[in-house]
């Protein structure tokens, strides 16, 4: 018989994570590098005793709120590429359910992200316990149910043993490069506290690599012959390629074959702003270079992207009726979307190997000159988005030009939802791989502050600068104080257009009256708010100051430099200017019947936008 030790299941877990390894620039790290924990009766006893004796191996982070720490640790896993995570341990009831909004985020970006909820007694003797939702048609039933349409593997652990096959599964999942995603493992508080005798050898160290799928040869052939017969070639860079550090292969690939790179939201940043095919932003958010291109393209490789409608122009954007798409995936499932070619495959051994087979064809000259040509004429337009200016209510793109002026190019940038992710994706000039960090594919407001914790604990050797709205700050701000109390310093930069000025830009295009988004334009309110951020800010611990200009944003960014703690610097923006170069349309329905003539006249535009799209195609 194997050797055991006898432990609680709380202690059990524990000891697993501490004895799960990565490779990270060929040193042996831990897979996990911390909890983030927020106590209650449902993990205090329990994982709380446990945590509290493996602290120097894996370190517990003390959030704010449940949904802000497994942000930060959605952002950190993103920041490392996914090759390190975090774990994340809640009470049951509302701190639990706090988490499922963090746990959709990472499933939408396939981030790995471990999420271990205090659940319901598994023995029922004191039901209904503090907390408890009881469901009078399902006894098996508990709050924790909602985290399984927005996790890649859930399970319930009511035995102690249960913890042997379901942390080597939960293992697999947020290793696997297909598969990743967050895994939840609710935990029933009385499991936490029983013991059972577990073999030794479920606590032997283990490694867990980076496994790069190559292509089928068949797959890899068709691809092949794809490109060879095309004319206008084009590249859609997505989050895959910097997941597998593709973006020297990529940049080699694309100078190589003469094809022009665009870049998604989350691949922004695979190609430095100054790769001379690097056409920048594409989509709804897109630079006039990149979406000319995707219009008149006959080839269009689409590399670790899940071609998400604000990629695709809602399909509207790639027009050519006889173009051909390379779906080039770890997943099976996003490599065949839209009738795609599947090369189904590690994103930087796609592309190696369909380099080698392509041996010395390039795309036609004059088609990558005019791909040149046309970022050259993008980047005239977009300077004059960006330029300084004396207004006293700058727009979004003002002041990104006032931030890269101040910081430069080399630093990591984090915002989320709202304005500033279309601004930024059009106009961030980002230098260097994993550099530009943005959520959005849940599109997840009070994201920013939480993913700059996050992101700086997994960069701490590059500044992190947070741009965030003040409908997004309003939100969820309280890690602020977290970043203050770990010493994990940020650069926030707050816009504050009195607002949800993105949205309140979209109901107008829409045709409908502005309400209920600007804080002047309410139906039901006595007065109008006139929030102090600064105050707010510094009562976090924070260094915070008003920028009245864009001089004066640039002047206190520069002094930010010098600042060991987290620094918010306040500027005001016009909540109705907007980036109109670039761009492509964007399926948001319109009311078929209105009164509202503003209204009828948006349909019209959204019926006519609505005939450019491919359906299926």
């Amino acid at each position: 018989m194997s050797n055991t030790i006898r432990l609680t299941a709380a202690q059990a877990l524990v000891k697993f994570l501490t004895r799960q390894m990565t490779i990270v620039d060929g040193q042996k790290v831990p897979v996990f590098a911390g909890m983030w924990a927020i106590f209650g009766h449902g993990n205090v006893a329990g994982m709380g005793e446990a945590l509290w004796h493996v602290r120097d191996e894996l370190p517990t982070y003390r959030g704010q709120n449940e949904q802000s720490m497994a942000l930060a640790a959605v952002a950190y896993a993103k920041g490392t590429r996914r090759k390190r995570m975090m774990a994340c341990t809640t009470s049951i009831g509302p701190g639990a359910l706090n988490m499922v909004t963090a746990a959709a985020v990472a499933h939408v970006d396939r981030i790995p992200l471990l999420l271990i909820p205090g659940d319901i007694f598994a023995n029922r003797r004191p039901d209904p316990v503090l907390q408890q939702i009881e469901n009078f048609g399902d006894g098996t039933a508990s709050a924790n149910d909602c985290f399984k349409p927005v996790s890649r593997f859930f399970d319930r652990i009511m035995r102690p043993e249960q913890l042997i096959q379901a942390l080597n599964h939960a293992m697999v999942v947020l290793t696997d490069p297909a598969e990743c995603g967050p895994v939840t493992l609710a935990f029933c508080q009385d499991v936490q506290a029983e013991a059972f005798d577990y073999p030794e050898s479920f606590f032997a160290e283990r490694v867990w690599g980076n496994r790069r799928v190559r292509p089928d040869d068949n797959e890899l052939a068709d691809a092949v012959r794809v490109l060879r017969t095309a004319k206008k070639p084009v590249i859609v860079a997505g989050g895959g390629v910097l997941f597998s550090e593709a973006s020297d292969a990529l940049a080699g690939f694309a100078e190589r074959h003469g094809i022009p790179v665009v870049e998604t939201q989350a691949g922004k940043s695979s190609l430095p702003f100054l790769n001379p095919l690097n056409m920048g932003a594409v989509g709804v958010t897109g630079t006039s270079a990149s979406n000319q291109l995707c219009e008149d393209a006959d080839v269009v490789l689409a590399v670790g992207t899940r071609l998400q409608d604000f990629t695709t122009g809602s399909w509207s954007l790639f027009k050519n009726p006889d173009k051909t798409i390379i779906g080039l995936n770890t997943q099976v499932f996003d490599a065949t979307k839209h009738r795609a070619q599947p090369l189904v495959a590690d994103a930087r051994v796609g592309l190696e190997e369909l380099s080698a087979n392509l041996g010395a064809w390039t795309a036609p000259a004059s088609w990558t000159q005019h791909a040149k040509d046309g970022f050259k004429e993008w980047m005239v337009a977009a300077e004059n988005y960006t330029a300084a200016s004396n207004a006293e209510r700058p727009s979004d793109a003002q002041v990104i030009g006032a931030v890269q002026r101040a910081l430069g190019r080399d630093v990591s940038l984090m915002a989320a939802a709202g304005g500033l992710p279309g601004e930024l994706h059009k106009l961030w000039q980002a230098s260097y791989p994993s550099s530009y960090h943005l959520e959005y594919g849940f599109s997840c407001m009070g994201y920013e502050i939480a993913g700059g914790l996050g992101l700086k604990l997994a960069q701490p050797d590059r500044d992190v600068v947070v741009m965030v709205g003040d409908g997004s700050y309003m939100m969820m701000n309280s890690e602020l104080a977290t970043s203050v109390m770990m010493g994990v310093k940020l650069t926030i930069v707050l816009v504050d257009n009195r607002g949800f000025g993105c949205i309140n830009r979209l109901q107008h295009a829409c045709g409908g009256e502005r309400f209920n988004n600007l804080y002047d334009y309410n139906t039901h309110q006595d007065v109008s708010p006139q929030i102090d951020f600064v105050a707010h800010a510094r009562s976090q611990g924070a260094i915070a100051v008003k920028a009245s200009s864009l001089a004066d944003l640039e002047a206190a960014l520069v002094e930010s430099k010098k600042n060991t703690r987290t620094t918010v610097i306040v500027i005001d923006t016009d909540p109705m200017i907007t980036t109109d170069a670039g761009g492509s349309w964007w399926e948001v329905a319109v009311p078929e019947v209105s009164v509202r003539p503003q209204v009828n006249e948006a349909r019209k535009k959204y019926e006519a936008g609505t005939l450019s799209q491919r359906i299926g195609d």
